[in-house]
C-alpha cells in the first residue's frame, strides 16, 4: 500500500516536471530568408560608369545576410537561409526547404527591372500569392501531408489529417485563407516601413502567380527592393548603408507581425492588427485595363511604361492590355494607382468572374502575326499540332487551341512559354 502511494506521487511529480519543461520550451518563430537568384543566375543587372555592374544576386544576398544577422540577435527567432553564398538553389528546393522547416514566415528578396535599359520607374513593391493560387496550395496541402501541417487548434477541431476526409478539407481551406490574410499583413507592414521610415516610393502590394509563393504552406511574400535600371534606385541598392536601412525596415515589419500574432493568441499564420479589420477576398478577380489599341505590343515595349505582369486579350481586332490580377480590394486600388502613376491616366479596374465559361464563342491563343506564311520548318509549326491560319488585310494570323474559360487559355499560354513559344496573346472569338 505504501509502495503504491509512493508510485503515484512519483508519477505525478514526473508529470508536472514534464509539463513545466514543455511549457517553458517555447517554439521559436521560424523565418526562411530567400536571397533571390544566385550562382549562374545573375538576375536582373545594369552597368553604370560610376557604380559598375549592379547585379540582383549580389544585392539580394547582401540584404538577406544583414537581415538575418539582426534576427539572430533575438533568441525568439530561428533563421533559415535558402542560400548564404553565391550559389543557386532551384525554386523547388527553396519552397521545399521552407515547407519541411515548418516555417512561420517566408521572405524572398529581389530586385526589380522594367524591360528597357533605363527607366524613370522606381520604388518598391511586395507580392503575395495570386487570387487563383489558393486552389493550387490546397492541392499541394492534400498531397504533401508530410510537409503541410495544420495548426494545433485545427487538429483539435478536425482530428487527425486524412486528405480524403471532408473535415480535413475544411481545415485546410481555413488554413489557406489564413496564409493569404497573413501575407497581406506582413507585406503591408514592409511597404509602410519603406515609405514611412525610408521615405521611398512604394508601389504597394500586388498579387502574382510566382512559384516561391504558390508552393509555400505559410505566409509568404516576395519583396522587390527597387529597380536596377533606375539610376537612383540602383545607387540606393548598391550602398551598404541603404542595404542596412532596407534590412532594418523588413526586420521592424517582422517584429510587428510577430507581435500581432501573439496578440491574437499565438494562432499560427493568422495574426491581426486591432486597427486593421480583416480583409475578405472579393468574389471576382480584378485586372486594371491600361489601354485598348489596334497595335500589338510585346512585354518589353516602351508603350507599357515598364509595368510587369501584363495580360493581353484581343477582342474584335483590338488588343486590350490588363495589368495585375487580384481579388482583394486594397490590392486592386493599389494596382490602379500604380497604373495611373505610370502614365495610364484613363486606367480602370475591370471585374472578371473566375473560371467563367463562355456561353457563346471561345478563347484561343494568337501565336504569330506575319507578313509571309510561316515556313514548314518553323519552330512553332513543328512544336504545335493543329495550328490554325487565317489571312486578313495581307497578314497571316496563326492561332492555337479552343478554350471555354480565360483561365484555361492562360494556363496553356504559360505551358507554351515553357516550350519556347513566347509573346502569344489570348484572343476572344465571338461565334
Amino acid at each position: 500500500m505504501i509502495t503504491h502511494s509512493f508510485s503515484i506521487k512519483k508519477y505525478f511529480l514526473l508529470f508536472f516536471v514534464l509539463l513545466f519543461t514543455l511549457s517553458g520550451a517555447q517554439k521559436k518563430f521560424t523565418i526562411v530568408l530567400d536571397a533571390g537568384h544566385g550562382g549562374t543566375d545573375i538576375g536582373t543587372n545594369r552597368k553604370y560608369s560610376d557604380l559598375g555592374t549592379v547585379r540582383e544576386k549580389d544585392i539580394t544576398l547582401a540584404i538577406v545576410l544583414k537581415l538575418g544577422k539582426m534576427l539572430e540577435k533575438d533568441k525568439d527567432y530561428k533563421v533559415i537561409y535558402t542560400r548564404k553564398f553565391d550559389e543557386y538553389p532551384s525554386l523547388s528546393e527553396r519552397t521545399t526547404l521552407a515547407n519541411r522547416s515548418k516555417a512561420d514566415l517566408f521572405l524572398s528578396i529581389h530586385v526589380n527591372a522594367s524591360p528597357s535599359s533605363s527607366t524613370e520607374t522606381n520604388g518598391t513593391e511586395t507580392f503575395i500569392q495570386g487570387p487563383n493560387q489558393n486552389r493550387t496550395n490546397l492541392e499541394v496541402a492534400k498531397a504533401e501531408n508530410d510537409v503541410i501541417y495544420l495548426d494545433e487548434k485545427d487538429r483539435e477541431m478536425f482530428a487527425s489529417y486524412d486528405p480524403k476526409s471532408p473535415e480535413s478539407l475544411i481545415a485546410l481551406k481555413i488554413q489557406q485563407s489564413k496564409y493569404l490574410e497573413s501575407s497581406l499583413l506582413i507585406g503591408s507592414l514592409v511597404e509602410e516601413n519603406f515609405s514611412g521610415k525610408d521615405k521611398r516610393f512604394s508601389r504597394g502590394i500586388k498579387q502574382a502567380d510566382l512559384h516561391v509563393l504558390r508552393m509555400n504552406a505559410m505566409p509568404s511574400v516576395l519583396i522587390e527592393t527597387g529597380f536596377v535600371n533606375n539610376y537612383e534606385d540602383a545607387s540606393y541598392l548598391s550602398s551598404e548603408k541603404e542595404q542596412n536601412d532596407i534590412a532594418n525596415s523588413i526586420f521592424d515589419a517582422i517584429q510587428k507581425f510577430k507581435k500581432a500574432l501573439e496578440r491574437n493568441g499565438g494562432e499560427k499564420g493568422h495574426p491581426k492588427l486591432a486597427e486593421k479589420p480583416e480583409e475578405k477576398p472579393l468574389k471576382n478577380d480584378f485586372r486594371i485595363l491600361l489601354m485598348s489599341s489596334p497595335a500589338k505590343y510585346s512585354n518589353d515595349d516602351p508603350a507599357l511604361k515598364g509595368l510587369n505582369y501584363i495580360l493581353t486579350i484581343k477582342e474584335n481586332g483590338f488588343y486590350k492590355y490588363y495589368y495585375g490580377t487580384t481579388n482583394l480590394a486594397s490590392v486592386r486600388d493599389g494596382n490602379l494607382k500604380t497604373a495611373r502613376d505610370a502614365g495610364f491616366k484613363n486606367a480602370t479596374s475591370i471585374s472578371f468572374i473566375p473560371n467563367q465559361k463562355l456561353g457563346m464563342g471561345y478563347y484561343t491563343l494568337e501565336i504569330a502575326v506575319t507578313d509571309q506564311k510561316l515556313s514548314s520548318n518553323s519552330y512553332i509549326l513543328n512544336s504545335l499540332k493543329d495550328v490554325n491560319r487565317d489571312k486578313e488585310n495581307s497578314k497571316f494570323y496563326y492561332t492555337y487551341g479552343k478554350f471555354t474559360s480565360l483561365e484555361e487559355a492562360i494556363k496553356t499560354q504559360k505551358d507554351l512559354e515553357g516550350k519556347g513559344v513566347k509573346n502569344t496573346v489570348v484572343q476572344k472569338v465571338f461565334k
